[in-house]
């Protein structure tokens, strides 16, 4: 009996030493995701809050704009998801202008408030939502209020008080003008004056402040108020009609070449 319980105990030992001493199982990888979380299969959804670079085709300004126009823009930079472009570059957005505020002529600043309404990709497929500005080009003199979402045209302080300095002054050299005719200079230099300071300053209460404006080929960023969900059959761009190319700038540029600001190159 003796002779057949001391193999199995050895046999036994054998196993639980081999068992302690044999590797641990590598830990498997988790498995990647290949789409967000409950997205079925073949859908692409870009989600809300997405900025998207806009460029203007259209220009639209305190000064002639009203409620309801329309602004039309293009993506200026593609949109993915999931790795694959659902928004190609030279998408087209259209948009309206909801609210529009002149600059006063004493105080208070030209306002343009905007609202983008749909989205359509090269191909023609569309989708409507009602989305806010995010920001605005940097190279415009203005700001954006980001609560009420409005465009707030630059102030011309500086241009007022510039047309008043510039009457007075040139009061003043008439007046001491006719001052000096008369044998009296400095009463006629301080009547130049005054008649100068009330002219530019008549000027001032006569003229607006700058407008608003959103210049044809500025840059604005548009914010997703919802997701835009498209399907794999929806992103076929094989038969899109090809992109027209935007002219930089905006139409002061074009203002300057008809006024020959613009420096020209010799041709020899």
């Amino acid at each position: 009996m003796r002779l057949c319980v001391t193999p199995f105990l050895a046999l036994c030992s054998v196993t639980s030493l081999a068992a302690q001493t044999a590797p641990a199982p590598a830990p498997q990888a988790p498995a990647l995701k290949t789409r967000p979380e409950g997205q079925p299969a073949g859908s692409y959804t870009v989600a809300p809050g997405t900025r998207i670079l806009l460029n203007m085709i259209n220009s639209v300004s305190t000064k002639q704009a009203q409620i309801g126009d329309r602004i039309y823009l293009e993506t200026a930079f593609p949109v993915l998801s999931n790795g694959k472009i659902v928004i190609p570059q030279g998408s087209w957005v259209t948009g309206t202008v909801t609210e529009v505020k002149r600059p006063g002529r004493v105080k208070g600043r030209g306002e343009l408030q905007v609202r983008f309404d749909s989205l359509t990709l090269p191909n023609g497929v569309s989708r409507d939502f009602r989305a806010d500005l995010g920001s605005i080009d940097a190279r415009d003199d203005q700001t954006l209020k980001r609560e009420e979402n409005k465009i707030s045209g630059p102030g011309d302080k500086k241009g007022d008080v510039g047309t008043v300095v510039g009457s007075t002054t040139a009061g003043t050299v008439i007046g001491s003008g006719i001052g000096a005719a008369a044998g009296n200079v400095a009463r006629g230099a301080g009547v130049g004056a005054g008649a100068g300071a009330a002219a530019g300053l008549l000027g001032v209460l006569l003229t607006r402040g700058p407008d608003a404006t959103l210049s044809k080929g500025s840059t604005v960023e548009m914010v997703l108020d919802r997701p835009l969900t498209y399907q794999e059959n929806e992103l076929d761009f094989s038969n899109a009609p090809p992109r027209a190319a935007l002219s930089e700038g905006d139409s002061r540029s074009t203002q300057n070449q008809q006024r020959g600001l613009t420096r020209r190159v010799p041709i020899p």
